[in-house]
């Protein structure tokens, strides 16, 4: 097994991943739901994820070159999701018991795309380019699963973090989850719109 790939490939799915980062989201988005339900929303947007990633590891060129999609394109998609979870998180919309659906939690925006975002597909892309031999693609499954199986772990014991703040402080944090989750959704269409202008730039006119 290629160890460096592995080393590689874990440290950088595990900094785009970010889980302790993905905690407020988290508990904003199932704050409102059961321990039980808060716990097979975590898993479930965590074996998503990770079939997104595979799916795109194993494919995932031929998919975007199939339907003609940039990279970029994914990348400001993802931002535009966001921005709409981030506005409902700000306005408390998501407080209204009949909206809430662990299933979807799970799948937009836990699973995709916080999680098997932009980011963390184009990396795992670019390491199965990498990959030449039967190691390779060990180590970087390795990783791809180590990586996960810690942000699960995260997620699964955030609800400890739900008993102490209570329900006025699952409130704020919500707020502030909406906060970071819309600077990131701008961060996101501001590098795919980079992209485009860089990609129109060096084309020939």
């Amino acid at each position: 097994m290629n160890t460096k790939l592995f080393v590689e490939a874990f440290v950088t799915l595990l900094v785009i991943l970010d889980p302790p980062g993905m905690v407020p989201i988290f508990l904003a988005l199932t704050g409102a739901l059961s321990a039980r339900d808060r716990n097979r929303a975590g898993w479930q947007a965590v074996a998503l994820a990770g079939g997104v990633i595979v799916v795109f590891a194993a494919a995932g060129q031929q998919i975007l070159h199939y339907l003609g999609i940039d990279l970029p394109a994914l990348q400001g998609a993802g931002g535009l999701l966001l921005v709409l979870v981030a506005l409902e998180l700000l306005t408390g919309k998501q407080d209204d018991p009949n909206q809430v659906a662990t299933t979807n939690v799970a799948l937009v925006p836990l699973g995709t795309p916080l999680l098997a975002g932009p980011g963390a597909i184009v990396a795992t892309m670019l390491f199965v380019r990498r990959s030449a031999h039967p190691g390779d693609y060990l180590a970087l499954a390795l990783a791809v699963g180590l990586a996960l199986v810690s942000v699960w772990l995260v997620l699964r014991f955030s609800g400890l973090v739900v008993k102490i703040l209570r329900p006025s402080g699952i409130e704020v944090l919500t707020r502030i989850a909406g906060l970071l989750l819309a600077a990131i959704a701008v961060q996101l269409i501001a590098d795919a719109v980079g992209a485009f202008v860089t990609a129109y730039l060096h084309s020939p006119h």
